[in-house]
Order: structure tokens, then C-alpha cells, then sequence
């Protein structure tokens, strides 16, 4: 089992009718996470009955609320429970419990409050080929937050990451869905976290996964996300460099 050397980590998991898989990611993660909160986001298959036999911490939502909510009640356990990060993965076979040490050994490093996995940091064996509105979308949403706010980064929605739980506690998030991460990045970057990527894996096992409802059209989800964004830096421009918020679509 493998934990950081000087701090108390949760590693936290959003499940949305994930029956077919949630027996093997739990079973694997269990190697290398002592405690493992699940957020059930209102499933609707047997992913409640499959969660009932592991040894896990559980949120159940009465109903689909989205994965922003379930961000935001993953990072308020970890808060209230003590715990120093939070490591969060998908159970959909698209990340790897195997890289959870290397979150670990980042953690121990001490140089940063957010260490996101980047699919795109550098290529690794084994790397699959995403959907191409996928990777479009990823690329141009990264970009705009590169040049708006110098973020640095090479990949905005991948959601292996760890957060530094008491850097995090000054964040006001309240975005449920999809689009969470526009709204983290901008109030990561205007509270002056400190950012660091570390590759992982590219894996796609289903490129016609939904995201449900009109998220499944790319225009109006490449919209939706653009929206969210600069709702947010209009929120909070007096944090953020002057041309930030140049030429906003939404306010």
C-alpha cells in the first residue's frame, strides 16, 4: 500500500452507473489507498448494491446532480474529516490505480497545491487516440486559459488529480456539472495556487461514452464551457491580470 510519507491523503472517486467496472477499480485501489471515499452521483443500475460490498467510504445522491457537485462534496469530506490532500479518479477504466503512487511521490515533494494528470504532458506507451471533438475541445479550452490567465498547462479536463485540501478551503465552487473545471482554474489561478502536472496515461476504452443531455453535441459543450469560463473570470477580475477578461462572450 502506498501513501505519501508526511501526510494523511483521501482518495475519492465519482461513480455514475458504473456497475461494469466498480468491482475491479475498487478491488485495484485498495493496493495503494488506505481510505477511499465513492460519491454515488444517483445511480440508477446496480452500482449501489456492488458498492455495499467493499470496505468504502460512501455519499449516495438521491438523484444525478452532477460531477461538479460531487467534486464539491468530495473536497467538503476531506475538509471536515482532517485529511491533508485529496486524490481524485473516474471509475470508468480510464485511469490507472497504478499511478496513484506517483500523486504520492508529488505530494511528498511539497511544491505544489494542485498536481493534475496531464494525458498530454508527454506521450507514454500504450497511449490511446481520444475522440477528435474531444481532443479539439480540450485543446482550445486550454489554450484560452494558457493565454487569459497564464496557467501553464497542458490539459484542462483530465480528472486524476490531487488537491491540497487547506489550499482549496478559500475556493468558492458551486458549479455542478461538467464544466467545474472552468470554473476551478479560474480561482485556483486567482488565489495564487501553485500548479504542477505529471503524465498520465491516455486511455479511452469508449469514445462514444455520453455525457448526456445537449453536452453530447460538441458545439454547444465547447458553448457551455466557454460560458462557465468567462462567467468566472468576470467573478473574479479583481484577482486576475488586467486582459483577462478581454472580449467575454458571457458575464
Amino acid at each position: 500500500m502506498t501513501t505519501s510519507d508526511r501526510s494523511r491523503i483521501l482518495l475519492a472517486i465519482p461513480v455514475f452507473n458504473e456497475a461494469r467496472s466498480i468491482d475491479r477499480v475498487l478491488g485495484e485501489v485498495r493496493h495503494f489507498a488506505r481510505d477511499v471515499l465513492v460519491i454515488d452521483d444517483g445511480s440508477t443500475d446496480e452500482t449501489p448494491l456492488r458498492l455495499a460490498r467493499h470496505r468504502v467510504e460512501v455519499i449516495r445522491h438521491a438523484e444525478n446532480r452532477g460531477y461538479g457537485r460531487s467534486m464539491q462534496d468530495m473536497l467538503r469530506w476531506a475538509r471536515v474529516d482532517g485529511y491533508d490532500w485529496i486524490i481524485t479518479m473516474d471509475c470508468d477504466e480510464q485511469h490507472e490505480p497504478a499511478s496513484i503512487p506517483e500523486f504520492a511521490k508529488a505530494i511528498d515533494a511539497d511544491d505544489a497545491d494542485v498536481i493534475s494528470g496531464s494525458r498530454y504532458l508527454r506521450a507514454l506507451p500504450g497511449d490511446d487516440s481520444p475522440p477528435a471533438d474531444r481532443r479539439r475541445i480540450n485543446d482550445l479550452v486550454t489554450r484560452e486559459l494558457n493565454e487569459r490567465i497564464d496557467l501553464g498547462i497542458t490539459d484542462a479536463f483530465c480528472g486524476f488529480k490531487a488537491y491540497r485540501v487547506a489550499a482549496c478551503a478559500a475556493l468558492a465552487l458551486d458549479v455542478d456539472g461538467y464544466d467545474f473545471p472552468m470554473q476551478f482554474w479560474v480561482q485556483a489561478r486567482a488565489h495564487g495556487l501553485r500548479i504542477r502536472e505529471i503524465p498520465v496515461r491516455l486511455i479511452y476504452n469508449d469514445p462514444n461514452r455520453s455525457f448526456g443531455g445537449p453536452l453530447d453535441d460538441p458545439v454547444r459543450r465547447l458553448d457551455a464551457y466557454r460560458c462557465t469560463l468567462h462567467r468566472e473570470l468576470w467573478r473574479c477580475r479583481a484577482l486576475l491580470p488586467r486582459d483577462a477578461t478581454r472580449g467575454l462572450a458571457c458575464r
